[in-house]
């Protein structure tokens, strides 16, 4: 599968490049990138070519790998889909229920295959994890933190980023959390309540259809020694926790890149595909509003 690159930030230059350019069933073709000039010196990096137009590099692949901000991504992955073109994506999908629900009907009109790289979802253990307990069900209650010290330790390459100043834990590591929660407890039926807690913390709760409940806590604020991820279930069966992921994110997403050449050549949806993903932008968007609504 021939695949170009678009975006040329911390994330692409740490994560997908080198995944694309690594993966055995990846021909990596080409990035593209806001500023020409990282896009120059990151294909460089890695041999290939950098295009100054985005519709040249649709034109010479099968499909992209997305990593630019979300409504960056949002954009042109409508835009890639229309053309044709096979999508990696990442986590959000969109920050708006409009954007992602435009993006599911263009990957559904043009039958193109679509993969969001929740992180942990292509982590094996965590994944088997997430498989065993969705088959033992059951569930009674659910808790997950997803606490990140990105705007509290020094020289975080992604405390810069606008889209996380202005989205905060909310939007970024929500969507790891829930990527855990709803394939083992089942949608939600309500976002029943949503509360800030110090800096971009937030707290939810969620009904869901299964018949469980579930609390996360989500930040991009802890200090740096409170930093973690967690997630505990409770039920029939007793009590069990998400084991601690091994190994770094390329890898991971080299096995996301493994699952769209799959969907690709199959037609058979990824479980993390783009309207997957679209259910997690809806929920985190009926919390922002609770979130709003509010007092601080």
């Amino acid at each position: 599968m021939r695949i170009g690159l678009l975006g040329t930030g911390p994330w692409a230059r740490a994560a997908h490049a080198p995944a694309l350019g690594e993966h055995p069933g990846l021909d990596f073709v080409g990035v593209w990138g806001r500023r020409p000039e990282a896009a120059g010196a990151l294909a460089a990096v890695h041999g290939v070519r950098a295009y100054e137009d985005v519709d040249a590099l649709l034109a010479d692949v099968d499909a992209v790998a997305v990593a630019l901000p979300p409504t960056v991504q949002a954009e042109l992955a409508v835009r890639a889909a229309r053309a044709g073109r096979h999508l990696l994506l990442d986590k959000p999908l969109a920050t708006t229920v409009a954007q992602g629900r435009a993006l599911v009907e263009a990957v559904d009109a043009a039958g193109v295959a679509s993969v969001v790289f929740f992180t942990t979802r292509f982590q094996p253990e965590p994944q088997t994890w997430i498989e065993e307990q969705a088959r033992v069900g059951g569930w009674f209650t659910g808790r997950a933190q997803w606490l990140g010290a990105v705007f509290t330790s020094e020289d975080n390459p992604f405390a810069a980023s606008p889209w996380r100043r202005e989205k905060g834990a909310l939007w970024d590591v929500g969507p790891h959390a829930l990527s855990v929660l709803l394939p083992v407890l089942g949608e939600p039926r309500r976002v029943t309540a949503a509360a800030y807690g110090p800096g971009d913390t937030v707290h939810l709760v969620l009904d869901h259809a299964g018949g469980a409940s579930s609390s996360t806590t989500l930040s991009l604020s802890a200090p740096p020694a409170a930093a973690g991820a967690m997630v505990e279930l409770r039920g029939a069966s007793g009590v069990t926790a998400l084991p601690e992921a091994r190994g770094d994110v390329v890898p991971a997403l080299g096995r996301a890149a493994a699952a769209l050449i799959s969907a690709a050549g199959s037609g058979e949806p990824h479980p993390c595909d783009a309207r997957f993903a679209f259910t997690v932008t809806r929920i985190l968007a009926t919390a922002e509003t609770l979130l709003h609504s509010g007092t601080r």
